[in-house]
């Protein structure tokens, strides 16, 4: 599972980090709300856990703006404030659950997981992009009917691009989602996506798999 964490209290940021992934979810911190909407426009996430008192944007306001977007990923909200009123303003932006400030890390994860499953269930049998299916359960991969034998790694580097399909997934994210902590060179992640691209991007097919330069990569089918 990856986590988009956005918080401006540094040391808190951390601590919620480094809780999370000891539980072995893959974090990306953001410490206000303009970068934070632009990494969640931008990369495949399967959570955000967003802070409403941000610099820049506050949480309600990138919430909405996801929305506007049709974005979908799961917002679970941070709020000092437990007023009912407040509750009101996060769950009518969008936001799919609240929790308040001092919290509990085990009610946290026990949040997190609630707002997970659905969406691991979700996706827990067969993506599709243009006429591209994987099937995670099968581990099998067709463009239109034709079967693509893809190593593990190539596997897994497909699923996370088609599972941010239409947004630029970077490096960075690509390696922890594939390798974890890993020590894996953007070289080596060219490699890997040469090879994908000889399988996928077929003759006779639209090229789906585009380099976004200087960033990472991206699935299109425009």
């Amino acid at each position: 599972m990856r986590i988009l964490l956005i918080e401006d209290d540094r040391e808190l940021a951390e601590f919620v980090r480094k809780g999370l992934e000891e539980e072995g979810y893959a974090v990306h911190a953001c410490f206000d709300g303009s970068s934070g909407l632009k990494a969640a426009e931008t990369t495949a996430f399967d959570l955000v856990v967003l802070d409403i008192m941000l610099p820049f944007l506050n949480g309600l306001e990138v919430t909405k703006r996801l929305r506007l977007q049709n974005i979908a990923i799961p917002v679970l909200l941070l709020t000092a404030r437990d007023a009912p009123e407040d509750v009101v303003k996060g769950l009518d932006a969008g936001a799919d659950d609240y929790l308040t400030k001092p919290f509990s890390f085990d009610v946290l994860l026990a949040r997190i997981r609630a707002r997970t499953r659905s969406s691991a269930d979700r996706h827990s049998l067969v993506i599709r992009y243009a006429d591209l299916s994987l099937d995670t359960a099968k581990h099998e991969v067709r463009r239109g009917n034709t079967l693509l034998k893809l190593t593990a790694t190539e596997f897994s580097i497909l699923e996370c691009l088609m599972r941010g399909a239409g947004h630029v997934v970077t490096r960075a994210h690509l390696i922890t989602s594939v390798w974890g902590e890993r020590d894996i060179s953007d070289n080596n992640l060219e490699v890997f996506i040469r090879f994908l691209r000889e399988k996928v991007d077929i003759a006779n097919k639209k090229k789906l798999i585009r380099t976004e330069r200087g960033i990472g990569y991206s699935l299109r089918d425009y």
